[in-house]
C-alpha cells in the first residue's frame, strides 16, 4: 500500500525545526547542574561535547541526532560554550557511530524518556482518533501527535513513522465516520438514497447530477428551479440530526470525493461507504441549493432595485422634451395670470390669451401623467416588479425556518402574515399586520389612505428579508453562509479554555484596559506630533490648514540608469516556449507533486498531462481547445485528470511550493525580505454561460465580471488568489488571503488600495497580527476620531471628525477576540464574517465596537501617513508590485481575451488558481536567469546592487504563450546546467523595455 503523504517537505521540516528566538534557546538549551556533572562523568571533551548535543536534541524537538547530521549550528555554538569545547570537537566525535549509539541509549534512560513501542503506538492512535474525527489536515494531526509524545516523554521517530501512524488513524476515523452517518438510516432511507443514482426522469443524466446543477441568472424561473431540487433532498426525510456529529471538513471532503466518482464506482461501493458516501453529498448539496436559493433571491431583489433607477432615470430623460414644454407653457400661463391679477384682468380670459380653455385641460391631464412620484423615487418602480416575486415567493417563504435576532422579530411576523396569506388565497392584509419591520423609506409606499397595500407590503417584507440575511439578524436552518452569528464562532467554552491556557495566539492584550491604554497613548502621542508639526507647517510635503488637506504624490523614483540596466538583463534572457519553462522550473522545485489524488492521495502519475490541464486553466483555453493544441492528448484524459487531481487545495499546496522556492532564492532579497505584501482585484468579463453568475459593478460599467483577487509579497511571490463573484468590497477579502495561504512567508505589513479598506478590517488585523497599511485616494474627505478634546489639536481641526466612543469598545473586547480567534483558527473565514458586519445595522454591538477600534487604527495610520514620506513610498511601492502583475496576467489569460465563460465558482477559481501558478512559474524562471544575467554584466561592468531593486521578474516577451504546446524533455538542460543567455547588449544605451520585459 502506498505511503499515505500528509505533509509538505517544507511542513515535515517546520514541525521539527528548532527555534530562532535567543529567550527560547536559551530556555531550551541551557545545561544546569545535573548536566553538567552527567557529562562530566563521560571521558574526553569530544565525549562531552557529543552528549550534550544528543541531551539537548532529545529534549526539543525532542528526537535523537540522525547518523551523519550536521548539528543545528546555534545549538552546537551554545552547548559548546557551556561546557567549554571546540565547536570543531563534534567532527571527531561524528566518526564513532556506535559509541553514539550507546550514549543515545544511555540518555533516553537517564532523561527518563521511553522508545515508541508497539503499545505506546496503540494507545497514542486511541488518543489522536478524536481530533482525526474532527480534522482532515495532515499537519493538525502530526503537530498534535508530536506534542502528545512529547508531553508522554516518548522519543520521536522520523517523520515518516509519525506520518504513517497519522494515516492510519484517519483511516480508522473514516470508517467510524461512515458509521456514524449511516446507523440512523433504515431499509426506506437506503434505498431513496440509492434511488439517487437512477436516471432522472428519462433524460441523460442521474437524479444526482440533476439535483448537483449550477445556479444560472437571477430570475424566478431559476429560483423554482432550485426550490423543486431542495424539495426532492427534503423528501428523503433523513434522520434530523444527522451528520451533526461529523466534523464539516470531513463531510464536505467525503461529498466531493463522491461528486467526483462515476456512478457505476459509487453502486461498486460496499453499502456502509455508498450510504454514508450519499448522505455526505445529499447533505452538501442541500446545504448548497438553500444557499444558492437564499442568494438567488438577494441578487433577483438588488437586480429589481437597479431596474427601477434606471427605468426612473431613463423615464426621465425620454420625457425630457415633453417636460421642458410644459414648464414653458406653464410658465407663459403664470406670467399671463401675474399680469391679469396686476393689472385686475379676468383671470380666465388671461389663460385662454395663451391657449384654448379646452388645450389647457388637456395639457393639465398631461402633465399629471408626466409627474413622477413625490419624493422622485425610484421605489415606486418597485410594484411593476410584483408579479414576477409572486412567482416563487409563496414558494420561497413556505420552503425554509427563518430565525431573528430580537431586532428583527417583527420581520419574521411580518413573513409570517404572508405565509397565511398564501395558504388562505388572501387579498387584503390585515390590519393589524405588523408595518414597524421596514425602513421608513417604504411607509408612504406600504400605508396608503386605503390602508396597507397588498403589493408593497411584500415586496417590502422580502426586501428586508434580503438584507436582514445577509447581515446575520436572520439566520435560516441548514444553510452554510446564513446561520446564527455565533455558530459561526469558537465556542464559549473552547475559547475560555484556551485564552486560560494562553493558546489563542492574538496579538492584542486579554485585558481591554491594557489595550486601550496602549492604543490610545500611541494615538495621543501621534496626535501631538502630527499637531506640531502641521503648526509650523513642517509636515514634509503636506500641505494643512483651515482650507483642508493636500498631500503631494509620491513620484516614480526609478533611476534612468535602473531603467538601463533591466533592459540589458531582460536582453541577456533566453528566449523559451511557456511548456519548456515549466519543465525547467520543475527540475528545480517539483510543484506537481501536491496535486495528489482526491481518493488515494497519490500524485499524478501522468506530469505531461497534469502539466497540459493547468496550461488550459492558466490560458482560459478550457480542456477541448487545450487537447487540440496539445498532441497526443485528448479532452476525456484531461477531464479525469481534473476531476481526480486539480482543485483549489492542491493548486494551493504547489503554489506554497513554487512561493518558497522563490522566497529562498538570493536574487529575490533584492525585492525585500517577503514580509510585507499587497493585494488588488483584477477584472474579467463574464460571457456565454458565466454571464448569469457575473456580477456588474458601476465602476467597470454594465458588463457582468468577475474579479481575480490577489495577494503579492514584496518578492512578487503572488501567494494567494481568490475569485470573487459578488458585489461586496475588496477588502472583505484582505485577511483571507493573509491567514489562508499556505507557504513559509511571514506577513507582517499588508497594503491594499482605497477599495481595500473598511474601519473593520483596520480593527481586525491588529487583532490577528497585521499592521494594515491601505493607500487611501480620498483621505482628505476622511475624518480621524480622538479621544477627547479637538480643541487640544488645534491645527488638525479639519480633519478631526468626533471622539472615539470608548465604552462601546469595552463591552465588545472579548466578543472580538473571540472573532480573531475563530478566524485566525479556521472556524470560519474571514471575510464572511466580514460581509456580515458590514452589513449589520447600526445597533449591532460587535460592529460598532469593532468600527471603533478601527477608528483608532485609521487616525494612527492617517497621522503616520502624514508626517512619514517614506512610509508613503514604501506603501506605495508595494501597491506597484502588485498592480504590474496585472499585465503579465492579461498576456497569459489571453483566450477569448480574457473573457470568463465558466458557470461554476470551483471552475472560476481552477482558472484564476491556474494563472497565479503559471504566473508564479515564470517569475522563478526570470529570477533565476536575471540573476545569471546580472552576474554576467558584473564582468563587464560597476552595477550598483540599489538599481536591481528596480528590475520586475515579471516580463514575459521572451516567453513564447501561444502555438502548439509539445513537452519535450530532450530541450531540457542537463541537471545543475542552465541555458545559454543571450549575447549582452553592445555598449551604448538599449531601447528602454517593454511591458514585456518586467
Amino acid at each position: 500500500m502506498p505511503r499515505r503523504e500528509l505533509l509538505t517537505p517544507a511542513q515535515r521540516e517546520q514541525l521539527l525545526a528548532f527555534p530562532t528566538d535567543e529567550a527560547e534557546l536559551i530556555r531550551l538549551y541551557s545545561l544546569s547542574e545535573t548536566d553538567q556533572a552527567f557529562l562530566k562523568a563521560h571521558r574526553g571533551i569530544h565525549n562531552r561535547l557529543g552528549v550534550a548535543v544528543q541531551m539537548a536534541y532529545l529534549r526539543f524537538p525532542g528526537r535523537p541526532i540522525a547518523r551523519d547530521e550536521t548539528p543545528y549550528p546555534t545549538l552546537l555554538a551554545m552547548v559548546a560554550a557551556q561546557i567549554k569545547a571546540p565547536v570543531s570537537a563534534w567532527s571527531l566525535y561524528a566518526e564513532r557511530d556506535q559509541t553514539r549509539r550507546m550514549h543515545a541509549i544511555d540518555l533516553i534512560r537517564w532523561l527518563g524518556l521511553r522508545q515508541l513501542d508497539a503499545g505506546t503506538h496503540r494507545s497514542l492512535a486511541q488518543w489522536l482518533l478524536p481530533i482525526a474525527m474532527q480534522s482532515t489536515q495532515g499537519p493538525v494531526l502530526v503537530q498534535a501527535l508530536i506534542e502528545e509524545m512529547r508531553r508522554r516523554g516518548i522519543v520521536l521517530p522520523p517523520i515518516g513513522t509519525l506520518e504513517r501512524l497519522c494515516a492510519e488513524v484517519h483511516t480508522r476515523a473514516q470508517r467510524r465516520i461512515f458509521k456514524l452517518l449511516t446507523q440512523p438510516l433504515n431499509d426506506t432511507h437506503c434505498a431513496e438514497l440509492d434511488a439517487l443514482l437512477d436516471i432522472h426522469k428519462g433524460g441523460p443524466i442521474t437524479t444526482l447530477t440533476w439535483l448537483r446543477q449550477p445556479p444560472g441568472k437571477p430570475n424566478a424561473k431559476m429560483i423554482m428551479s432550485h426550490i423543486s431540487r431542495l424539495k426532492i433532498l427534503r423528501a428523503l426525510a433523513l434522520p434530523e440530526n444527522i451528520g451533526r456529529d461529523v466534523n464539516a471538513d470531513r463531510l464536505l471532503r467525503m461529498a466531493r470525493e463522491g461528486a467526483q466518482m462515476s456512478v457505476y464506482q459509487l453502486k461498486e461501493y460496499e453499502p456502509l461507504r455508498r450510504h454514508a458516501t450519499l448522505v455526505a453529498i445529499t447533505l452538501d448539496v442541500s446545504a448548497t441549493l438553500t444557499d444558492q436559493i437564499l442568494d438567488l433571491h438577494d441578487r433577483l431583489i438588488g437586480t429589481f432595485f437597479t431596474r427601477s433607477k434606471h427605468k426612473h432615470k431613463d423615464r426621465f430623460a425620454a420625457d425630457g422634451k415633453a417636460l421642458n414644454a410644459k414648464v414653458r407653457l406653464y410658465a407663459d400661463v403664470g406670467a399671463a395670470l401675474i399680469a391679469a391679477r396686476k393689472n385686475k384682468d379676468d383671470a380666465y380670459a388671461a389663460i385662454e390669451k395663451v391657449l384654448s380653455w379646452a388645450e389647457f385641460e388637456r395639457s393639465v391631464q398631461e402633465a399629471k401623467g408626466l409627474a413622477r412620484d413625490e419624493a422622485f423615487d425610484s421605489t415606486a418602480l418597485m410594484s411593476e416588479f410584483f408579479g414576477q416575486l409572486r412567482r416563487y415567493t409563496p414558494a420561497f417563504l413556505d420552503l425554509f425556518e427563518f430565525r431573528a435576532a430580537p431586532v428583527r422579530q417583527r420581520l419574521l411576523d411580518a413573513i409570517d402574515v404572508l405565509r397565511k396569506m398564501n395558504r388562505t388565497s388572501a387579498q387584503t392584509v390585515p390590519a393589524d399586520a405588523p408595518v414597524d419591520f421596514f425602513k421608513p423609506s417604504w411607509q408612504r409606499f406600504v400605508m396608503t389612505g386605503d390602508g396597507i397595500d397588498r403589493r408593497f407590503y411584500e415586496i417590502a417584507a422580502v426586501s428586508e428579508l434580503k438584507d436582514a440575511l445577509r447581515s446575520g439578524d436572520v439566520f435560516v436552518a441548514g444553510s452554510r453562509q446564513f446561520k446564527d452569528f455565533d455558530e459561526y464562532l469558537l465556542p464559549q467554552s473552547l475559547f475560555n479554555q484556551q485564552q486560560t491556557e494562553g493558546r489563542l495566539d492574538l496579538s492584542v492584550p486579554t485585558e481591554v484596559s491594557a489595550y486601550l491604554d496602549e492604543r490610545l497613548t500611541l494615538l495621543r502621542e501621534a496626535l501631538s506630533e502630527t499637531n506640531r508639526l502641521a503648526a509650523a507647517d513642517e509636515l514634509p510635503f503636506v500641505k494643512l490648514d483651515d482650507k483642508g488637506l493636500k498631500v503631494s504624490p509620491i513620484e516614480d523614483e526609478t533611476p534612468p540608469q535602473a531603467k538601463v540596466l533591466k533592459a540589458q538583463a531582460y536582453a541577456m534572457l533566453p528566449r523559451i516556449k511557456i511548456t519548456d519553462l515549466l519543465l525547467e522550473v520543475i527540475s528545480w522545485i517539483d510543484f506537481t507533486q501536491q496535486f495528489t489524488h482526491l481518493k488515494t492521495g497519490d500524485s499524478a502519475k501522468d506530469r505531461t498531462l497534469l502539466l497540459t490541464a493547468i496550461l488550459a486553466d492558466a490560458f482560459n483555453l478550457g480542456l477541448e481547445k487545450m487537447a487540440e493544441a496539445c498532441p497526443g492528448v485528448t479532452a476525456t484524459k484531461l477531464s479525469y485528470l481534473v476531476a481526480w487531481h486539480v482543485r483549489t487545495e492542491t493548486y494551493s499546496k504547489a503554489l506554497a511550493e513554487l512561493v518558497n522556492f522563490h522566497h529562498r532564492l538570493p536574487f529575490s532579497k533584492h525585492w525585500g525580505d517577503g514580509s510585507t505584501s499587497s493585494s488588488d482585484g483584477q477584472r474579467f468579463k463574464a460571457g456565454g454561460h458565466a454571464e448569469g453568475s457575473g456580477y456588474r459593478n458601476a465602476k467597470y460599467g454594465d458588463d457582468p465580471g468577475v474579479l481575480f483577487y490577489t495577494h503579492v509579497s514584496s518578492q512578487y511571490g503572488g501567494f494567494h488568489i481568490k475569485v470573487i463573484n459578488g458585489p461586496v468590497r475588496d477588502a472583505t477579502h484582505v485577511l483571507d488571503g493573509l491567514l489562508y495561504h499556505e507557504s513559509d512567508l511571514r506577513i507582517e505589513e499588508h497594503y491594499t488600495d482605497t477599495a481595500g479598506f473598511t474601519d473593520h478590517i483596520f480593527g481586525l488585523c491588529p487583532v490577528v497580527g497585521f499592521t494594515f497599511a491601505p493607500r487611501i485616494a480620498d483621505l482628505k474627505d476622511k475624518r480621524i476620531f480622538v479621544p477627547g478634546k479637538a480643541e487640544d489639536w488645534p491645527a488638525l481641526s479639519t480633519l478631526i471628525g468626533g471622539n472615539l466612543n470608548v465604552k462601546s469598545i469595552e463591552q465588545v473586547f472579548d466578543d472580538v477576540r473571540r472573532l480573531g480567534a475563530s478566524i485566525k483558527q479556521g472556524t470560519v473565514t474571514s471575510s464572511l464574517m466580514l460581509r456580515k458586519l458590514s452589513a449589520y445595522p447600526r445597533q449591532n454591538s460587535i460592529a460598532i465596537g469593532l468600527r471603533e477600534m478601527g477608528r483608532i487604527e485609521r487616525s494612527l495610520h492617517t497621522l503616520k501617513w502624514l508626517r512619514e514620506p517614506e512610509y508613503r513610498r514604501r506603501v506605495g511601492a508595494g501597491l506597484n508590485k502588485g498592480e504590474s502583475r496585472h499585465k503579465l496576467a492579461r498576456a497569459v489569460f489571453f483566450h477569448r481575451l480574457g473573457e470568463i465563460r465558466d458557470r461554476a465558482f470551483e471552475d472560476q477559481q481552477n482558472r484564476a488558481s491556474g494563472l497565479n501558478l503559471v504566473m508564479q512559474a515564470i517569475t522563478i524562471w526570470n529570477t533565476v536567469y536575471l540573476d545569471r544575467a546580472i552576474q554576467a554584466l558584473r564582468q563587464h561592468q560597476t552595477i550598483d546592487d540599489s538599481m536591481v531593486s528596480h528590475i520586475s521578474p515579471l516580463g514575459w516577451h521572451h516567453v513564447n504563450l501561444t502555438g502548439d504546446y509539445s513537452w519535450a524533455q530532450d530541450k531540457q538542460p542537463s541537471p545543475g546546467e542552465f541555458r545559454a543567455l543571450r549575447p549582452a547588449p553592445k555598449k551604448g544605451a538599449p531601447k528602454e523595455a517593454s511591458p514585456g520585459d518586467g
